[in-house]
């Protein structure tokens, strides 16, 4: 019996040193990508002051850890490989029928699959390169005459450093804790907080600072925290269907075994729907920006601004009804009814109160449609919830809610699940026991 516990102890010491050592892995990444953020790819560039940085600019830059507005080698980040992924998985849907075969593949189709995203990511990363560098090269090179050579330098770089970004993800998915590439995006909005702390300090400090400004700072830390609260409970939300089995062994039934739940989450998408529609709004405000619209047609520029600009009222409508369709369309994507109600039938498991098959597959259609009703609610709130809190009277200097706060919390609460149960005294009964 002592026997037994001495090699449980040491198994559970050998668990937390390896999971130990995963943590010290990916802390190292995160070193390695902070210093690749300082390393320009032009010297001396700032496309944007941090003020600027809102929409789709804003997202794209809170995503690389402020490269993008520095220019730096890694101004991409792992955006171009998200894109590909997104594209990949839209092609399985039966559009590319050998992508369909390799998703019904098991393990190998995996990563043949993993693969091809990565050469897409690859090649969107080189795409986007050419259209940032070549479409604000005036702003790039501070209106200084360059060469078509010099120019495909710069972009080469930024492929390269996005090349290395997704290499550093696979590399923490592989060898460290939790998704890589979901924790280098939330390691590049993390590497922002420590600036927002010190715009709110400054806000307060001084001799002569109203005390509505102390206020103010005292409500945006009381949301702030109140708002990661209401993160944590709405992404632990689910809707637990309950499922028998028709084929359990009559013991099975006894010990309760013939029963299960399948679990919808309140928020199936994450922040896709706000990522697409904000890239949907943002592009176009991007490119009659930088195309000088507004001093040619003042007037075509205010008619799109009001279409594209959520803060705008007819802009902020189109923004809410793009998140409701993307919640909507992502969350099909991901659990398709059909194919859902017949692996249930193959399986020989059965809602109570409907029949395998048509009958199911209209139950489980309106209830993701319910749940994801509700879960775009929850995604249009957090995402508006930086306008409005301002308008009541937060600070600006630190961002209460937003998406970027939404994936900080989701992937902290991911990656420590995960360390937990690679942590986790894993104990085997036997009949000798």
């Amino acid at each position: 019996m002592e026997k037994t516990k001495v090699f449980q102890n040491k198994e559970k010491q050998q668990k937390i040193k390896e999971v130990a050592l995963k943590i010290l892995f990916t802390l190292g990444i995160f070193l390695v990508y902070k210093i690749c953020t300082m390393i320009p790819a032009v010297k001396g560039v700032e496309l944007f002051s941090s003020d600027e940085a809102q929409g789709f600019i804003g997202i794209i830059n809170s995503f690389t850890g402020d490269s993008l507005r520095t220019y730096s080698i890694i101004a991409l980040g792992v955006s171009p490989y998200i894109t590909a992924s997104i594209i990949v998985e839209l092609l399985e849907m039966d559009i590319i029928p050998v992508l369909a075969e390799w998703k019904e593949e098991g393990e190998e189709g995996r990563k043949k699959l993993s693969q091809l995203t990565r050469y897409l990511g690859i090649i969107v990363a080189f795409i986007q390169a050419i259209g940032t560098t070549f479409g604000m090269k005036d702003q790039i090179f501070q209106y200084q005459r360059t060469s078509f050579i010099g120019l495909m330098a710069v972009v080469i770089t930024l492929t390269a450093g996005s090349a290395l970004c997704i290499w550093f993800a696979d590399l923490i998915t592989q060898y460290g804790v939790g998704n890589g590439t979901s924790l280098l995006i939330a390691m590049g909005i993390i590497i922002s907080l420590p600036g927002s702390i010190k715009s709110l300090i400054n806000d307060i400090s001084g001799q002569n600072v109203a005390f509505a400004k102390y206020l103010s700072a005292a409500f945006s830390l009381l949301l702030f925290f109140a708002v990661i609260i209401g993160i944590v409970f709405m992404e632990a939300s689910q809707r637990k269907i309950q499922i028998q089995y028709s084929n359990r062994p009559g013991a099975a039934k006894f010990r309760g075994s013939s029963e299960s739940v399948f679990p919808i989450k309140l928020n199936s998408a994450s922040v896709i729907p706000v990522i697409f529609a904000s890239t949907l709004m943002g592009i176009p405000l991007t490119i009659i920006s930088y195309a000088g619209l507004y001093n040619s047609n003042p007037t075509a520029y205010n008619w799109l601004y009001q279409i594209f600009s959520s803060s705008s009222i007819l802009g902020y409508v189109i923004y809410v009804l793009l998140i409701f369709f993307f919640s909507i369309f992502y969350t099909f994507l991901q659990i398709n009814p059909q194919k859902t109600a017949e692996d249930l039938q193959k399986r020989g498991a059965y809602i109570p109160g409907y029949r395998p098959g048509y009958e199911t597959e209209q139950y489980l259609s309106k209830t993701i449609f319910n749940v994801t009703l509700f879960g775009a609610i929850y995604l249009v709130v957090i995402a508006s919830l930086p306008t409005f809190a301002t308008m009541l009277g937060a600070s600006s200097s630190i961002e209460v809610g937003g998406t970027s706060m939404m994936i900080v919390v989701g992937v902290a609460i991911e990656t420590w699940r995960q360390i937990k149960a690679d942590a986790q005294e894993q104990k085997y009964a036997g009949f000798l026991a």
